[in-house]
C-alpha cells in the first residue's frame, strides 16, 4: 500500500459503537492477529469499535510491519500498542477518531518574561567539507523566536528557561534540517554538522517546469502565502564599512519594524530604534569615506514580495530570460530553482540571480541576485548619493540575498536580508587603488501578529537618513535579552581594538 503524504483517512464500514455514554477509548477490543502492518491492525480495531481512524501518515507509518501481544485491551491501549506511540492525542469527532501529536502552545510574546535566560551557541558546518553554512536559520519550534548564522556559520541565542524542553530547528536551502532539544544545547558550544540534501537527477524533469508560469503562479499565490495584515518584527540590524578588508565603521542595533501587508509599499513600513551602538576605528587614514545611505530603508525595499522588482514580474517586454535549474529542499520541503539573467541585447546594467520557490504552495522562500558583473561599472552613479570630491569610485559588485520563513500562522515573513556593495576607489594624485566594502543586514528574531498598531510618530526613526548618525543612548547592558547576529572574527577584533571608545558587554563577543 502506498503511503499518502497528507491526511490519510482509513475508510472502513462502521458498525454501531459498543458504548455511547461512556469513555469510548475504554471499551474493550481484542487483538487476535498479532502480526501485520499498522494499517491492517488498525483496520481490525475500526471494525470492532465502529469508528473510522483519521491520521497523518507522517505520524503513523501504515506499511510498518509490527508484532504485538494477543489479548483483550482497552481501545486506547490497543492504539498505543499498534502505533508504538503512547503520546498520541485521540479526539472523537462524530464517527471518527482523530489521532494526532499534541501541539505545544505557540509562544509569541517574550517582552514581559521574567524567566532567567540560557544560551545556545555554536556553528553550523557542512558534514562533507566542514565549510561554514552562512545565513542558516535557527528557529525555536512552536515559538516566534529565531536567528541566523553569521558569515562564519556561527550563532548565539538567548532563550527563556521555560523553553528548555523545546526544540531548535536548524535549516538552510539544500540541507537536511536538524532538530535538537534545547536542554542538550544549554550553555554549551556545539558544532552541528548539516547533511546536504541530494536530489536525484531522475527527479528533475526540466521540460515539465515552465519558469515563467512558475513565477506567475508565485505572484498569484501572494495573497495566500504572505500577510495582508501588519505585524511587528523585532529585528537585529547591522551595517559596516570595510576598507581593504579591514572594518573601519560598524553600527549594530535592535529595531522594531511595523511591517505592513504585502499589498503596501515599503514606504508604509515604520521603524522604532530599541538599542544601537557604533564603533568607529580611530586608526583609519585621513581619507574621508562615503557613508552608507538608508541601509534600513534598503532592507525594507528588499522585501521583494512587497516591492516587486522587474525580474519577478515577467511579461512580453521583459528584459530577462529565465531557465529552470532543478530542485532543492528547505525544511524537507521541495523547492524549485529559477535562474534569471538579462537578455544580451540589453546594455544597461540589470540583475542576474536565482529564485527559490516552494513546489507545493508556490511561495518564494529565497532570492539571491546581483548587478550584472560585466556591466557593474556602468551602475556606479546609481549607488552613490554623495562622495568626497577627491575620490574616484567604481562599482565592482552589488549582491543581495533575501529569505522568508513561515510563522506560526502559516504566513511568510522576511527572515534575513543582506546586501554587499563593493567599490574600487582611488584618491586624487594617488597611484594605487584600494577597495571599499559597504554591507548591511537585517535578521528577524521575533514576530508578533496580535494587537499590532502603527508606531507613534514621536517614537519612529527616519529609515531614509544615514542610520549610523541616528542618535541613541548606550548602556552597559546593551543587548540585554535580544538575540543578535554574532560578530565575525574580524569585527570582533575591531570591537576589541576600540574598547576605549565604547563599553562592550561580554556575552556578545564570546563564542
Amino acid at each position: 500500500m502506498n503511503i499518502i503524504r497528507n491526511i490519510l483517512i482509513v475508510l472502513l464500514l462502521a458498525v454501531n459503537a459498543q458504548a455511547s455514554n461512556q469513555d469510548i477509548f475504554a471499551i474493550k477490543v481484542r487483538i487476535t492477529n498479532n502480526k501485520g502492518t499498522v494499517y491492517e491492525l488498525l483496520k481490525d480495531l475500526s471494525k470492532q469499535s465502529g469508528y473510522i481512524f483519521i491520521y497523518d501518515s507522517y505520524i503513523i507509518d501504515n506499511d510498518k510491519i509490527i508484532k504485538v501481544a494477543k489479548g483483550t485491551h482497552s481501545l486506547r491501549d490497543a492504539i498505543y500498542l499498534i502505533t508504538g506511540n503512547d503520546n498520541l492525542q485521540m479526539d472523537l469527532v462524530g464517527n471518527y477518531i482523530v489521532l494526532r501529536i499534541p501541539k505545544t502552545p505557540i509562544i509569541t510574546d517574550f517582552s514581559n518574561t521574567q524567566d532567567p535566560l540560557f544560551a545556545i551557541r555554536g556553528a553550523l558546518v557542512d558534514e562533507q567539507n566542514g565549510e561554514p553554512i552562512i545565513s542558516a536559520s535557527i528557529h525555536i519550534l512552536n515559538t516566534s523566536l529565531g536567528a541566523v548564522t553569521n558569515m562564519e556559520g556561527r550563532f548565539l541565542l538567548f532563550i527563556p528557561d521555560s523553553l528548555l524542553q523545546y526544540k531548535a530547528r536548524f535549516s538552510h536551502i539544500g540541507y537536511e534540517s536538524r532538530e535538537i532539544e534545547l536542554s542538550l544545547l544549554k550553555d554549551r558550544h556545539i558544532d552541528i554538522e548539516m547533511k546536504q540534501q541530494i536530489i536525484q537527477l531522475q527527479e528533475v524533469i526540466v521540460n515539465t517546469v515552465n519558469p515563467v508560469q512558475l513565477l506567475n503562479d508565485m505572484l498569484n499565490n501572494r495573497r495566500l502565502n504572505y500577510s495582508s495584515e501588519p505585524a511587528y518584527l523585532t529585528t537585529f540590524y547591522r551595517e559596516g564599512i570595510d576598507h581593504n578588508d579591514r572594518n573601519i565603521d560598524l553600527t549594530e542595533s535592535v529595531i522594531k519594524v511595523y511591517k505592513t501587508g504585502f499589498h503596501n509599499k515599503a514606504d508604509d513600513d515604520q521603524a522604532k530604534l530599541i538599542k544601537k551602538r557604533r564603533i568607529v576605528s580611530r586608526l583609519q587614514t585621513d581619507m574621508i569615506f562615503p557613508k552608507i545611505l538608508s541601509g534600513v530603508q534598503s532592507c525594507l525595499i528588499l522585501d521583494v514580495m512587497k516591492e516587486l522588482p522587474d525580474f519577478i514580474t515577467p511579461n512580453s517586454d521583459s528584459p530577462y530570460q529565465y531557465s529552470f535549474q532543478g530542485k532543492s529542499t528547505i525544511d524537507d520541503r521541495p523547492v524549485f530553482i529559477i535562474y534569471f539573467q538579462q537578455k544580451e541585447f540589453f546594455q544597461e546594467p540589470l540583475y542576474r540571480g536565482e529564485l527559490f520557490i516552494e513546489a507545493d504552495n508556490k511561495a518564494l522562500v529565497e532570492v539571491r541576485f546581483e548587478v550584472n558583473p560585466q556591466l557593474a561599472n556602468k551602475a556606479t552613479n546609481s549607488f552613490i548619493d554623495k562622495k568626497p570630491f577627491r575620490l574616484t569610485m567604481s562599482l565592482q559588485q552589488a549582491k543581495y540575498k533575501v529569505s522568508y520563513k513561515p510563522s506560526s500562522n502559516g504566513l511568510y515573513y522576511t527572515n534575513h536580508i543582506r546586501g554587499d556593495v563593493n567599490f574600487k576607489i582611488r584618491r586624487r594624485n594617488r597611484l594605487f587603488t584600494s577597495t571599499l566594502h559597504f554591507w548591511f543586514e537585517m535578521a528577524t528574531c521575533d514576530i508578533e501578529t496580535k494587537n499590532v498598531r502603527p508606531i507613534p510618530s514621536g517614537e519612529r526613526i527616519s529609515t531614509t537618513r544615514i542610520f549610523s548618525e541616528t542618535k541613541s543612548t548606550f548602556d552597559k547592558n546593551f543587548w540585554q535579552n535580544f538575540n543578535i547576529i554574532l560578530p565575525e572574527e574580524n569585527l570582533k577584533n575591531a570591537i576589541l581594538h576600540n574598547l576605549h571608545e565604547v563599553l562592550i558587554p561580554n556575552h556578545d563577543l564570546q563564542e
